[in-house]
């Protein structure tokens, strides 16, 4: 009698306890495989040491590797709660492309009806970016930035070859900063986003499982 391979685990990747709880919050089932919710910690250093980590464990070896959690809108008329959906991530290290752009995007419009979504390069940063720099790295062609993302997918990929994908919620976008006020409301918008795109991601999964022809 021959027996299926197991499906291949998937690798979601944050950095804060609140993109965590709301990860945690919206999971109701139906991936397609084993899923595992990695709180990286802050920076691209930190997910860098904690991908690198989970990946050389057996159960993981051959996971794929979705990064998300909030980031910082850079295109005019960004709003809080808006979807990021990478074509590839970059920092000073690299490039990193990304499988199923197309896909997450459909999946995504089914998953939070309504909401815009965004693709494009999403670009990483070692700190929180304000002001001119907003502007600086927006003239890059990047659509976004986050602390984590890069260093995420760059780790993943150099541990093994491997589907990647990076999804981010906008908290803070040019004409909603963080410093202002409604901040809280745009944080409350984009935890709720966050806690709904589970479905997206795990049909992204269960699409890289299903056989080629």
């Amino acid at each position: 009698m021959s027996t299926q391979p197991a499906p291949a685990p998937l690798l979601i990747a944050c950095a804060l306890g609140i993109e965590q709880l709301a990860l945690r919050a919206g999971d109701r089932g139906g991936a397609g495989g084993p899923v595992t919710v990695l709180r990286t910690g802050m920076g691209p250093a930190a997910a860098e040491r904690s991908v690198t980590r989970m990946l050389a464990g057996p159960a993981l070896r051959d996971a794929a590797v979705l990064a998300t959690g909030f980031c910082a809108g850079l295109a005019p008329g960004m709003h809080p709660g808006d979807l990021v959906v990478a074509e590839e991530t970059r920092d000073p290290r690299g490039t990193t492309a990304c499988v199923g752009t197309d896909l997450l995007v459909k999946e995504l419009g089914r998953a939070v009806p309504g909401r815009t979504v965004h693709t494009g390069p999403l670009t990483g940063s070692d700190h929180v970016v304000r002001g001119h720099e907003r502007s600086d790295l927006r003239a890059t062609g990047a659509i976004a930035v986050d602390m984590e993302s890069a260093a995420t997918l760059l780790s993943a990929v150099r541990a093994g070859e491997r589907p990647v994908a990076a999804v981010r919620v906008v908290v803070d976008a040019p004409e909603h900063e963080l410093v202002r006020i409604g901040t809280v409301r745009g944080g409350i918008s984009a935890f709720r986003v966050l806690r709904s795109v589970l479905p997206a991601f795990f049909e992204w999964h269960r699409s890289l499982l299903l056989p080629r022809r």
